[in-house]
């Protein structure tokens, strides 16, 4: 008899999006559910999951936050829920874009220019 079994990891984007404005960066953002998890399979055939783990992305900067298993079951099994700041525990800070001020003109952006798109002066 030939017998084909092996274990792997695995993550998988879950259906969740909520829109959000971002405590990082302050932008207008959605935080997407990502499950990460070992499985064993029986002839390529996954037959067992375990070590769930839960993650969030922010789409605007790119942060990551890990949420409890008991709230992210809930997300895998369809619940519709609405994440809130105690349930996210930050893991890794995305970038942020601070608000920059020309001193030439005063104009004002949050994109990382190196010159003033109104007057062509260099931010400092």
């Amino acid at each position: 008899m030939f017998l084909i079994a092996g274990s792997s990891s695995k993550r998988e984007k879950l259906d969740f999006n909520q829109s959000v404005v971002c405590d990082n960066c302050g932008q207008y953002g959605r935080y997407n559910v990502i499950m990460e998890y070992t499985y064993l399979s029986l002839f390529f055939i996954p037959i067992f999951k375990w070590n769930k783990k839960y993650y969030v992305k922010s789409s605007c900067c790119g942060s990551i936050y890990s949420i409890n298993k008991k709230t992210g079951d809930k997300i895998a099994d369809g619940e519709k829920i609405t994440l809130k700041d105690k349930d996210l525990h930050i893991l890794k800070k995305g970038h942020s874009h601070s608000l920059k001020k020309c001193s030439d003109c005063s104009f004002e952006t949050r994109e990382d220019f190196q010159y003033c798109p109104k007057c062509g002066s260099k931010f400092k």
